[in-house]
């Protein structure tokens, strides 16, 4: 009898496990690795080669191609999802300030040049009580000599970028659509203005870049200036600028601003978000600069050449004539840390490529505060959605308080031909100054076409162990903001870190949050997992109205543990289009993780990978399995040192996907 027992027991757990097989909601399907691949390929600094033949390169998404109107694959009405690709970047080891960011770290007092001011970030913003290591791993790079930080085996880092001048660069993150790299106008002479051009001839593979979003055949996003060759040293045109990839032709963004040399010559412009407007064309917003914000502070904005290391000093009087010369811009090592203020921005490309139509979305401040000159005005464009078929811009723009200028989240409203901009910041995340501040800056980072805004509010002050970075969302129908607090869900605890990404169409958000409680202020950075919500009244397959989940649970399909849906831990959702397809950005473990559990254990080197999340039709509530915590036994965690897949969940704090 006990023999007929064990059985039917083993019977009945293969039967659960075989009728377990095809649960969960979401199928994840791997993005190609060619770009990662590669990048991984590509020549290095001799110093950093070894380092980064050992080291896996990061794959990142920051958006997933819309959906045709119709397509919904929770039901499986024309769920077409090959055809959703997926935008993102891949780079080797870290960035040092973000290509994304307008200004590095959303600082609009533009310090952060060298160690001490990644610290300072850090210390101030981060509270972190490896604030030393963070920062020196920003800037001298991943795996960096900690016995030696001058020796150049750091990988990625804000050195590499300020020693190009003598020292020359190699590529450190490429644009990628469905995993595969594209080219961008300034990997192209011909992206150059005639006085670029007399800058020398490009040096290949020198050119840092992140697809922000694909919109039908159109692609976009932001890339650093080449390295030219020009004598002994080795300038950049400028330090970023957007692009739009049209079925492969690419055009560059450039500054729309009359006038000032400098500031079309040397100026930045980003690409963040776009929608096709009625007639066909492609609306870009973004940011651009206005004009430059060194010259009335020339201390603050001076970065500390001991770090930098290439012999070379750094003469204030030379950096204040570069505003004024532009014919040595570029031969002149100080111009290169040139800073500026930025406002919102778009660009019109139509189907060959033409730019129609550009223009700034003009908030009337001076480009420093008056009262506070290590101050600058920053203001841009995130994303853009058709509402009532008329574009609606989100984003973020400066105000003017009685202390200091500071960065609030806003939407930009046109008239019928985009020569006019209305600003408005969102109700509810005024950013009060002195003693009493309450956030550092807020922002809108989406929209969708009911005008539903989502963002995040970076905290002044402490909060259960941590400075959060709060979530909201926003109704304009009830000009209510509505912050994604414990009140939704309890994954949103007190003092929680997140970020509210995207929110298509049928109100479903998606982001990061922390998944663990832990001490920030004097510990470290808590793990990240990736989140959707469904913040409407309408149930997306068997996700109900109001309801809250980690994605890691609604990819558990409760199988093996080396089964595809085991093999991945995701850490951001980056975008959703209105078929329910989200793209996101996961940790792989090759063979699978130990068990379902959260916690797991990978026996091989993690990878840091793109992917899709795709809805299975007519799945069930039946179909979602929730991770516990741990397993049984105890799991052993390895200690102490941060490794890359830490330290690049470390910038997810400074790294914000665009659409």
């Amino acid at each position: 009898m006990p023999h007929k027992m064990l059985k039917l027991s083993t019977l009945a757990i293969l039967v659960a496990g075989a009728s377990q097989a095809s649960a969960a909601v979401y199928d994840i399907v791997p993005v190609s690795t060619s770009g990662s691949d590669q990048l991984a390929a590509q020549a290095y600094f001799p110093n950093a080669q070894a380092n980064a033949d050992s080291t896996p390169v990061s794959a990142f998404t920051t958006g997933i191609k819309p959906s045709a109107e119709g397509d919904n694959c929770f039901t499986g009405n024309n769920c077409n999802a090959d055809s959703y690709d997926v935008a993102g970047t891949v780079r080797r080891g870290t960035q040092g300030t973000p290509l994304s960011d307008t200004t590095a770290y959303n600082e609009n007092r533009q310090f952060v040049d060298d160690v001490n001011g990644l610290y300072s970030y850090c210390r101030d913003n981060l509270g972190y009580n490896i604030c030393d290591v963070w920062a020196n791993n920003e800037y001298y790079g991943y795996g960096y000599n900690v016995d030696d930080v001058q020796d150049g085996q750091g990988l990625g880092g804000l050195q590499h970028i300020q020693q190009a001048w003598l020292n020359g660069y190699h590529s450190n993150a490429l644009a990628l659509k469905n995993g595969v790299a594209v080219t961008t106008k300034a990997d192209e002479a011909s992206g150059y203005t005639s006085i670029d051009k007399t800058l020398g001839d490009i040096e290949a593979n020198t050119t840092d870049a992140v697809l922000e979003g694909i919109v039908g055949n159109y692609s976009f996003g932001t890339s650093t200036s080449a390295v030219f060759k020009n004598g002994s040293v080795n300038p950049r045109a400028f330090a970023k600028r957007g692009f739009v990839n049209n079925d492969g032709t690419p055009v560059s963004l450039l500054a729309p601003v009359s006038g000032d040399a400098f500031v079309k010559n040397m100026g930045q412009t980003t690409a963040n978000g776009a929608v096709e407007t009625t007639d066909g064309n492609l609306l870009v917003v973004g940011s651009s600069s206005f004009d430059q914000t060194f010259t009335q502070n020339l201390d603050s904005r001076e970065p500390n050449t001991d770090n930098i290391n290439i012999g070379l000093g750094f003469n204030k009087d030379t950096f204040a004539q570069c505003a004024n010369n532009p014919s040595n811009l570029y031969s002149t090592f100080e111009c290169q840390f040139s800073t500026f203020a930025n406002e919102a921005a778009f660009w019109v490309v139509d189907n060959t490529g033409n730019l129609v139509k550009s223009g700034v979305i003009s908030s009337n401040l001076a480009a420093v505060d008056p009262d506070r000159d290590d101050v600058s005005a920053q203001a841009s464009a995130n994303a853009v959605a058709m509402v009532n078929d008329k574009p609606v811009a989100v984003g973020y723009a400066s105000a003017d308080t009685d202390d200091s200028y500071v960065m609030q989240a806003a939407y930009f409203e046109p008239n019928a031909d985009l020569t006019k901009w209305t600003q408005t910041f969102v109700p509810g995340l005024t950013i009060t100054t002195g003693d009493d501040r309450n956030y550092q800056f807020t922002m809108a980072n989406d929209i969708n076409s009911s005008f539903k805004v989502v963002g995040i509010a970076k905290s002044h002050k402490a909060e259960n162990r941590s400075i959060p970075q709060k979530m909201f969302i926003f109704d304009k129908a009830t000009n209510q903001t509505k912050f994604l607090d414990s009140s939704v869900s309890s994954l949103f605890f007190s003092g929680s870190n997140g970020d509210a990404t995207a929110i298509n169409d049928n109100d479903q958000v998606v982001g990061w949050v922390d998944s663990e409680t832990k001490n920030q202020i004097d510990g470290s950075e808590r793990r990240h997992r990736a989140f959707t919500y469904i913040a409407g009244s309408t149930a997306q397959g068997p996700l109900k109205a109001g309801s809250v989940w980690m994605l890691d649970d609604l990819t558990n399909d409760g199988g093996a543990a080396n089964t595809v849906a085991n093999s991945y831990r995701i850490i951001s959702a980056t975008d959703i289009n209105d078929a329910g397809v989200i793209s996101a950005t996961a940790n792989y473990c090759a063979g699978g993780y130990q068990n379902l559990t959260k916690q797991a254990q990978c026996s091989v080197t993690e990878k840091q990978v793109a992917i899709k999340l795709v809805p299975k039709a007519n799945a069930t509530d039946k179909d979602i399995i929730v991770r516990k915590a741990e397993d049984e036994e105890p799991v052993k965690r390895s200690g102490g040192s941060l490794g890359i897949l830490a330290l690049t969940a470390l910038g997810f704090i400074g790294f914000r996907r665009r659409k």
